[in-house]
This record gives structure tokens, sequence and C-alpha cells, in this order.
């Protein structure tokens, strides 16, 4: 089964906190509480910091193999019952 892959971004016009698909990063994407544009960057990707030679499909591929280790671990809420 194939599930989206998000990460969190502050919305730099309003401030909301909202769910960006991963394979958005590094496009211009629009908030849909405001209609603000942005660019989709996570924290490493921010001016400043990270590696600024990676590009945007590098640090996405790298999320979401991530989040299929995630994913893989046996859910947490099974051991209760």
């Amino acid at each position: 089964m194939y599930r989206d892959v998000y990460y969190q971004q502050h919305c730099p016009v309003c401030g909301r906190q909202l769910q960006i698909r991963v394979n958005l990063l590094g496009q211009r994407v629009y908030c849909q509480h405001c209609g603000g544009g942005f660019r989709a960057l996570d924290d490493q990707m921010q001016l400043g910091s990270g590696e600024p030679s990676r590009s945007a499909a590098d640090r996405a591929d790298e999320l979401l193999r991530q989040a299929a280790l995630v994913l893989q671990q046996p859910d947490s809420d099974d051991n209760y019952g």
C-alpha cells in the first residue's frame, strides 16, 4: 500500500503549520488557509543551513527512505491490549 509522506512547515505569510507532501520539496506551494505562496523547504534546506549542493530531489529521496524505515517498524499500539 502506498502512503503519501508529509513533513511540516509553517506558512511564512500567516504562520500556520502545514503538512506538505515530500515530493513537493523545492517547489512553489500555496497555503490552504491564506493563499500565500512560498517554496516548500524543510529545515535542512533553509538558507544558511544544510548542504547547499544537495538538490531538493536528493533531500526528498532521503526523507522517503527514512519514512520507509519508520513504516517497517512494528506498530507500538499492537503491544497494548
